[in-house]
C-alpha cells in the first residue's frame, strides 16, 4: 500500500514539472523582440555633424583691421572649440611736420611688422579670448631730418643757441621700435574670428609686444650756431661743446620714449567666416 502512495505522489511531480516550464517561456515571451528585416528609415538616427565636432582647419577667418602696429590684416584658422590659430601682418607709412625744442622736424613714421599668435578661449560661447604670440617681423621705426630756421633760436640740454642767418643748423636722427626682434607680444579681446555659427564678427584686440627699450640717434650735420647778436658763430659738427650738450639732449629724448618697450597693441575690425566642405 505504501508502495502504490509514492507512486501516486511521483506521478503527479512529473505532471506538474511541463507546467512550470511553460510559465517560464510565457514570461519570456512578453519581452520585445527587435525585428531584423525592419528597414534601415524605420529607426531615428542623428546626423553625424551634431556627434562630432569640426575638424581642424576646417573653417578659415580673414580680416581687416585698425591697429596701433598699421593697417592690419589677418587670417585665423580653427583647431578645436577653445583654439585658433592667427597670422597677421601690418603696415602703415606717415609723414608729419613737428615742431620741438625750436627745431622744425620732419617725420616720417614706417611701421611693417608680422606675428602669429594662439587664441585660447576659455568660454567658447563667449567669445572672450587671451592671446600669447610672436613679432617675428619688425621693421617699426621713424626718420626724421631736423632744421633750425636761419636766425632762430633753440635749445640743447636747456642751452639756447641761435641759428645762422647765412647757414643755418641742419640735422638728421631716427627712431627704432625693434631692438627685440622676435618679440614677444600677449593681448586680450572679445569676438571670435572664426564664427561657429553665421560669418561676419566684429573682434577686439587689447595688449603689448615686449619690442625692448627703443633706440632714437641724433646729429647735427651741418650748419653754424652763433649768439644773440648773430656774432661768434661755431661750426656745430665739430664744436665739443655743442656736440656735449646734443648728447645730453638725446639721453633726455631715450629717456621719455622708454615706456614705449612695452609697445601697447590696440585693434578693432571686421572678419569674415569661411567653411570647407567635407
Amino acid at each position: 500500500m505504501n508502495s502504490f502512495l509514492a507512486a501516486r505522489v511521483l506521478l503527479c511531480a512529473a505532471a506538474l514539472i511541463p507546467l512550470n516550464m511553460s510559465g517560464h517561456a510565457q514570461i519570456h515571451n512578453t519581452m520585445p523582440v527587435v525585428d531584423a528585416s525592419a528597414p534601415p528609415s524605420a529607426v531615428r538616427q542623428m546626423p553625424a555633424s551634431a556627434l562630432t565636432p569640426p575638424r581642424p582647419f576646417s573653417r578659415f577667418a580673414f580680416s581687416g583691421e585698425a591697429s596701433t602696429l598699421g593697417v592690419r590684416l589677418q587670417t585665423a584658422a580653427y583647431l578645436d572649440p577653445h583654439l585658433n590659430l592667427r597670422a597677421s601682418g601690418s603696415i602703415l607709412g606717415f609723414s608729419d611736420t613737428i615742431s620741438t625744442n625750436g627745431f622744425q622736424v620732419d617725420t616720417k613714421l614706417h611701421l611693417s611688422s608680422a606675428g602669429m599668435s594662439l587664441d585660447y578661449f576659455p568660454f567658447p560661447a563667449h567669445g572672450w579670448r587671451i592671446s600669447p604670440g610672436l613679432l617675428f617681423y619688425n621693421a617699426n621705426g621713424a626718420d626724421m631730418t631736423f632744421t633750425a630756421l636761419p636766425g632762430t633760436s633753440f635749445s640743447l640740454n636747456n642751452y639756447t643757441y641761435y641759428s645762422s642767418s647765412s647757414d643755418p643748423v641742419k640735422g638728421i636722427g631716427g627712431v627704432g621700435l625693434h631692438s627685440h626682434n622676435p618679440a614677444f607680444t600677449i593681448t586680450t579681446g572679445w569676438g571670435n574670428m572664426v564664427r561657429p555659427k553665421g560669418h561676419f564678427s566684429f573682434p577686439v584686440e587689447v595688449g603689448v609686444a615686449l619690442i625692448g627699450a627703443p633706440t632714437f640717434n641724433m646729429a647735427l650735420t651741418s650748419g653754424q650756431v652763433c649768439d644773440a647778436n648773430g656774432q661768434n658763430c661755431v661750426n656745430v659738427a665739430t664744436d665739443p661743446d655743442v656736440q656735449a650738450n646734443l648728447q645730453a639732449q638725446v639721453s633726455k629724448y631715450r629717456k621719455d620714449i622708454e615706456p614705449l618697450k612695452t609697445y601697447p597693441v590696440v585693434s578693432f575690425g571686421v572678419a569674415y567666416t569661411f567653411r570647407r566642405q567635407y
